[in-house]
This record gives structure tokens, sequence and C-alpha cells, in this order.
């Protein structure tokens, strides 16, 4: 016979999922119920009210997508582009580059904005492409997940709309964790994932458009490649008086987010945030006094991913390994050109807290020494 399942209980402080509130367990415990019956349709509202909420939107169309962070991704670019379209993404991690390969598929013509890994994108090279071209959007990474970078929007946000083109940000480590004013920074679509510093497992990803970005998707031409992520399909579902069937809700999912998103606001965005940032500085100062050095300037960083370059003479897998094994912690490898060079350590949601900071602090230095 099979076993149980009955995986170990770890201390989640990498770049996602992260832990998650026992309330969520609970919640997602709750009989199930039909997706189209009337008591999930109001669930369904009030997550929705809940994640205008949380982007601090008041964009009519702002819904959940049954998925993760990265078809959030997926959605916002195939609704919003079609072939032949020109489109710029900013580039300056992995994630960056996803949208890029995504772009192509959708037959759009691509320009890419390269910057170092670990660097912010700058404003002014942004102006100086756009300069030359009239592309339908500009896309770009808010908390690159890979780097640890945190990008500044506002001042890039003008420069999008004076030329012309909608703006796309992929807030999947940052929403809920930093500030991220949709409206006020002029977002024109956006996209997270559930499991980061929302603390609910991974399997959804919250998406806002503006006004600008529904009208861009009702005057296409062709059919949306994907009839999963098609936005006409799937508004049918969560607006309007009378639902149409389109896919089968993730029920449990739904209520986990729903609890999920009632823990964010009874704590308040602006506490949430202090405390990510105050876990943040704990977190520094012990990784600064074992010998660790950030990548990336003090201004830019990601309060919330902390990535650290590994001291000389240690290695990356053997820590990593010893953490999770002896500790049960469990910490991020670099990515891409940073594999085996840095350690990115989460403090998402649940998981920023100075009990967590502490316990890894002290393991780190039991391990490295």
């Amino acid at each position: 016979m099979h076993q149980l399942l009955n995986p170990p209980k770890r201390i989640l402080m990498g770049p996602g999922p992260t832990d998650v509130n026992q309330r969520v367990l609970r919640a997602m415990s709750i009989p199930l119920i039909g997706h189209m019956d009337p008591a999930f349709i109001q669930i369904m509202d009030e997550v929705k009210e809940m994640t205008r909420e949380i982007f601090q939107t008041k964009n009519s169309f702002t819904t959940i997508i049954s998925a993760t962070g990265s078809a959030g991704m997926e959605t916002c670019l195939v609704n919003l582009l079609e072939p032949g379209d020109e489109a710029v993404v900013c580039v300056n991690g992995v994630f960056g580059n996803r949208m890029c390969d995504i772009v192509g598929r959708c037959g759009a013509t691509l320009t890419r904005i390269d910057a170092p890994w670990g660097k912010t994108i700058d404003p002014q090279e942004v102006k100086k492409v756009l300069s030359g071209l009239k592309p339908k959007l500009v896309a770009i990474v808010h908390a690159e997940t890979s780097t640890g970078v945190r990008q500044p929007l506002e001042e890039i946000s003008k420069i999008v709309h004076e030329a012309g083109a909608l703006f796309l940000v992929d807030a999947v480590t940052s929403l809920g964790g930093c500030e991220l004013k949709v409206d006020e920074w002029g977002i024109d679509a956006c996209y997270s994932g559930s499991q980061k510093c929302l603390s609910a497992p991974p399997g959804l990803s919250p998406v806002t458009f503006s006004d600008a970005a529904l009208e861009v998707m009702n005057k296409r031409k062709t059919k949306v490649q994907s009839w999963y992520l098609d936005l006409s399909l799937i508004r049918n579902y969560w607006e309007g008086s009378k639902r149409a069937y389109h896919h089968t809700a993730p029920i449990s999912m739904v209520y986990a987010i729903h609890e999920a998103m009632t823990i964010v606001l009874e704590e308040g965005l602006e506490e949430r945030f202090k405390r990510h940032h105050g876990s943040h500085l704990l977190l520094k100062e012990g990784l600064e006094n074992l010998g660790f050095e950030y990548l990336v300037e003090e201004a830019y960083r990601l309060p919330m991913l902390n990535a650290v370059k590994i001291p000389q003479g240690s290695d990356d897998a053997t820590i990593r390994s010893r953490l999770l094994t002896e500790y049960n912690i469990e910490i991020g490898n670099g990515l891409g050109d940073f594999s085996g060079k840095i350690f990115r350590i989460g403090l998402m949601g649940e998981s920023a807290n100075v009990n967590y900071v502490n316990m890894l602090i002290a393991a780190l230095k039991d391990v490295m020494h």
C-alpha cells in the first residue's frame, strides 16, 4: 500500500512558496461547493474587491487567474498583443527574459532594453529607445525575483505613456510586501502570484487592467492565442449579473486566497510593508556580521528577496543542503548568471518575522563556522 503523505515541516525562506497562516490552511479544508453556486459567486466578488485594495486600484476588471504567476504574465501579454504589434521588454533578470519569450510566441515584434543583472533599468535608456519606436506596450519587472532588485516605476511610467504605449508590470514578488500603487503610478496591466507576500499556496494569479488596456483588448482583430487565458471569456465568468461557465474554478484555492487577503487587509498594507522592511534590516545586520555582501545597492534592494553573495571559499550546495537537512530551513540558490554565486533569502508574508531571521542567522553561523 502507498504511504500516507507526510512531508517534512520546513521553514520556508526561499524565493517562494512561503509559509501560510493556519487560518489559510483551515480555509482550504472547508467543504466544496459548486463553482457556479451563488454562495461561491459572492466569495469571488469579495476576492475581487480585496484584490483591488491590495493593488491600490479602482480598475473595474481586477480578478484572479486560475493558474500560477507565470500564467498571469502570459495572460497579460497574450490578451494585449496581436501578431505584428511592437512590444518593448525591459530585462535585468530571468523574468524579463521570460516575457520576451512570450512576446515572440504572440507573433509580436520585440525590442529589448537590457541592464546588467543586479542593476535597475535606466529611465533615460527607456526614453531613448522609445523615441524611435511606436510600441503597443512596454513591460517591466517591479521586483526581479532572480536578483533581488526593486525597480522604480514612476518615471518610466510617464515616459511610456508619453510614447503612447501601455505600461505592463510584473509584481509577482512585490504585491503585498512593499509599496505598489497601480493607479497612482499609471500601471495599465499588472499581475502577481498567490504564493509570495500574500502567503497563500501557489496556484492563483491576481491581475488588474486599466480602462486603456481593456479598450485595447476590446479592439482586437484576432482571437487570443490561448483559449484558457482569453479574458473576453474569463470576464463573463467573473463579472456581470449572469455568470457564464468558463472553467471549473479551483474552489479550495479561492477559499485560501480569500482568507489570505483578509489577513493582509486586517494587518493593513502600511503595517505589512513596515514588517517586511524591519525583517529585512534585521537580516541584513546578521548577514553582514557573518561576512555576506548584498548583490544590489541599498536604494534598490527588495526587502522580501535578499540576494547576497556567497563568501569566497564557501560552497553553495553544501550550505543550503545542511540548512535543509539539519535545520529544516529552505533558502534559494542563484539563477542563470548567478548560479552558485548568490543565495536568495525570502522574507515574504508569514515568513517575514523576527523569529525566522534569528533562526536562519544562528543556523548559518553554525554551518559556516
